[in-house]
């Protein structure tokens, strides 16, 4: 199975959600969908985003594509586990975790 089928099977438990649900979130036919999440078919690009809207996350980590350095595959993975938790979040919410975040660096080098 390739990254984008397992990407979204991860993407709808992370969710709590079928594929059923998964379809109609997007607006699509839940074979199509189906074809998609067993990896059977790929999405053309304008339905890649539109899955990745309604999925709250990100083209790119759909495709397995990391922004975060290829050298260190475990930090990227754990980039792309934050980046997903955040679209869960509220502004709010995002600023307090970067709020933590800079608070644990200062104290780094201090």
């Amino acid at each position: 199975m390739d990254i984008f089928a397992e990407r979204l099977q991860e993407r709808a438990k992370q969710l709590g959600i079928s594929n059923a649900e998964a379809a109609r979130r997007i607006g699509l036919d839940e074979r199509r969908y189906a074809h998609y999440a067993s990896g059977r078919r790929e999405p053309d690009l304008a339905t890649l985003v539109k899955i990745a809207v309604a999925l709250g996350t990100s083209p790119n980590w759909l495709l397995g594509v990391s922004l975060a350095s290829a050298t260190d595959p475990q930090f990227a993975a754990l980039m792309d586990r934050f980046s997903n938790a955040a679209t869960g979040m509220s502004k709010q919410e995002i600023e307090m975790c970067i709020i933590q975040a800079e608070a644990v660096v200062a104290a780094k080098n201090r």
